[in-house]
């Protein structure tokens, strides 16, 4: 930022401008957005372009034309080891300790599309003992997640694929997802649960996802039951 403003200025006049109120993180987005939106869409139609004139030629309907965004949601623990006290400072558990440490919880997306990709205004997950203590309001990381999903524009012409990890998987996720028409991708704990069909009873069971995976052993091939809209029933193969 220093190399690119029209007049000198110091490193300690570049901390005081970032403080200030006289922009706003909000409004910056909007802008980033707008030049990567400028920058990636010519790349979408071109993609579509190309499949239309690559796609085999056949009797019927053509197959339509599609182009992939992948909106990946995730956190990430920041450790500050000798801080004293910052604001929405909590215990966070750090992959690299390998257990709960001081710090910062930071909520992340990264939106990609044709190999581009554009990182979303990182928001600061703050735990909710230390928002009653700085009289914040509470929003969990699942609540950050359905937010994102919910407000968040795709590129037109494309078509959205979720991926977030076993932390973000429920049922208002899938219910958020399937509104806006896209897809999902996650993990699933163990306690996580799938609809099983038994084949001595043919009946279809509740069965945890551990207890699926030894079955799986004896026998490779189970029917399964997955979320499906109002009305539809999703299910297949393992």
């Amino acid at each position: 930022m220093l190399r690119s403003v029209a007049v000198w200025v110091t490193v300690w006049e570049l901390s005081r401008f970032l403080v200030s109120p006289r922009w706003a993180t909000t409004r910056l987005a909007e802008v980033r957005y707008r030049v990567y939106c400028a920058e990636v869409q010519p790349l979408v139609a071109a993609a579509h372009e190309a499949q239309r004139l690559n796609r085999p030629s056949k009797p019927g309907r053509p197959t339509a034309t599609l182009v992939t965004g992948y909106l990946i949601l995730d956190d990430s623990t920041h450790v500050k080891r000798y801080a004293k006290s910052m604001g929405g400072q909590g215990w966070h558990y750090s992959s690299t300790d390998q257990r709960s440490m001081p710090g910062h919880s930071l909520f992340q997306g990264v939106y990609l599309v044709e190999d581009y990709q554009y990182p979303l205004d990182p928001q600061m997950y703050i735990q909710k003992s230390v928002c009653k203590r700085e009289q914040r309001v509470f929003q969990s990381k699942v609540d950050l997640a359905l937010q994102t999903v919910k407000c968040f524009e795709p590129l037109a012409g494309t078509h959205t694929h979720v991926l977030i990890d076993s932390w973000y998987v429920n049922k208002a996720m899938w219910e958020a997802v399937r509104e806006r028409g896209w897809d999902l991708s996650g993990g699933l704990k163990a306690n996580h649960k799938l609809r099983v069909l038994d084949p001595t009873t043919d009946e279809w069971l509740w069965m945890r996802l551990d207890d699926f995976a030894e079955g799986l052993a004896l026998n490779p091939s189970k029917r399964f039951c997955g979320p499906a809209r109002k009305g539809s029933s999703a299910s297949g193969l393992i």
